[in-house]
């Protein structure tokens, strides 16, 4: 009876762990959420043999209306877009070696810019992984480089406390027999796709699950027909929920019908609601046209810019994640590192009124952005402010202060039915970035 009594006490603790409300779907610790909620400033970055290209191919660069779906400036679509035959892609490999990457050097970068996570594209559309894949021989170890990439990250991530996360396209693969193509190629059957599914998608999941345990997983359909059936989904889902019980599965593993088991929604490229939502979410941005590094591409956003992107989604629940196109050696262009250091010098004055916030319930100013936060001292509104003005109304009943955050200069302030007005003297506006007002509320 004894032993009857230990097996069953060691098969029981052998089973998959639940959720909380018996969904082996669901995120085993809604908790692990927690997190994200409050990072609300993400590092992205689109790195594999397209960088080596740099957006253009025997003398065409993208975009380029000479072929019929070249009009794009993705340079990670490169070898489709400009129908690159598969054999002489893949032999760009041959050629791939990052010998100035950094692993520290990146995440600091990142950290400093004011990040709080970050997500790089462990194997993308074109089916090269960046880590020793036992799955499949096309990774970065069958290189020059042939050190694990991906696993040097994970180390600087865990030695400087950032949150870490991977892209894997688990849809398109177009290197493996029956991965998806684009749809002006020739379509897969539902059989050799799911050969596909089954050999190479998600035993690759498994292995950067397992290998590496990411805080994370970033999958990548958009509003298009594809292979991702709410049957396959669910199958992916479980297998995540099954090797971890904290990562997070994002609402771009099916666009068309992420179910309610993925913990925050994707928006599409460049899209930002104008509606605060439930749901935890964010926005993948880029800071030119491109995902993957092209040297021709001068279409880059200033650091205003984007951080206005960054408030807007805040002020609506949101997170903002923002692309970085490594160049084929391994490190950032340099447009791109100047950028994301005058967005960190902005958060690291401004910061306070981003992180761990939420809505606000309250008409925003013209132009302008609210985020709200509570903490031992009591309750306090930010006013993000992306042009001069002389005076800010809110319907706040309750105020007894204001100030300039990033000075700590007090402002004038008048209470008068039911409304706040805060005097903003102009020298406090340089207009040349967004000034943000910190508003306490009566406890």
């Amino acid at each position: 009876m004894k032993k009857l009594l230990i097996m069953l006490l060691c098969a029981f603790f052998l089973l998959p762990v639940k959720a909380q409300n018996g969904n082996l779907l669901a995120l085993q610790h809604p908790d692990s959420l927690q997190w994200f909620k409050d990072a609300k400033f993400g590092v992205f970055f689109h790195w594999g043999l397209y960088s080596l290209l740099e957006g253009t191919y025997n003398g065409k660069t993208m975009p380029d209306k000479s072929f019929p779906q070249g009009n794009s400036w993705y340079a990670e679509w490169i070898q489709t877009r400009f129908n690159i035959p598969a054999e002489e892609y893949q032999k760009l490999a041959e050629q791939f070696n990052p010998v100035n990457f950094d692993a520290e050097k990146w995440v600091q970068e990142v950290k400093n810019a004011g990040a709080c996570y970050l997500v790089i594209t462990s194997k993308h559309h074109e089916g090269f992984a960046l880590w020793n894949s036992k799955v499949s021989d096309f990774d970065i170890v069958n290189t020059p480089y042939k050190k694990d990439l991906i696993g040097q990250l994970v180390k600087a991530c865990k030695k400087y406390g950032m949150k870490y996360g991977f892209y894997y396209s688990h849809w398109q693969d177009w290197e493996y027999p029956g991965g998806a193509l684009p749809n002006w190629m020739p379509t897969r059957s539902e059989e050799e796709f799911e050969k596909y599914w089954q050999e190479k998608s998600l035993p690759q999941v498994k292995e950067l699950i397992v290998k590496y345990d990411p805080d994370l997983l970033w999958f990548d359909t958009w509003n298009e027909k594809c292979h991702i059936t709410p049957e396959r989904r669910d199958e992916l889902i479980r297998l995540v929920r099954k090797y971890s019980s904290k990562c997070l599965i994002n609402g771009r593993i099916c666009y068309s019908d992420p179910g309610d088991n993925i913990d925050f929604l994707e928006m599409n490229d460049n899209s930002y609601p104008k509606e605060i939502l439930e749901k935890p979410w964010q926005t993948p941005a880029t800071m030119q046209h491109s995902w993957g590094y092209h040297a021709k591409d001068y279409n880059w956003k200033s650091a205003t810019t984007m951080l206005s992107y960054l408030v807007s989604n805040v002020s609506k629940g949101g997170n903002y994640l923002l692309n970085i196109g490594p160049k084929a050696d391994g490190t950032f262009p340099v447009m791109a590192t100047r950028r994301l250091r005058e967005m960190g010098a902005w958060l690291l004055a401004n910061g306070e009124g981003v992180y761990g916030t939420r809505p606000v319930s309250v008409r925003a100013p013209k132009g302008g952005y609210l985020t709200q936060k509570e903490d031992k001292d009591g309750t306090y509104v930010y006013a993000f402010l992306t042009q001069p003005v002389e005076s800010l109304t809110l319907d706040l009943p309750d105020a007894q202060r204001a100030e300039m955050l990033e000075t700590g200069m007090p402002l004038v302030l008048d209470c008068k039915d039911g409304k706040t007005t805060v005097r903003i003297p102009a020298r406090q506006l340089d207009g040349c970035s967004i000034q943000v007002v910190k508003i306490g509320l009566a406890r």
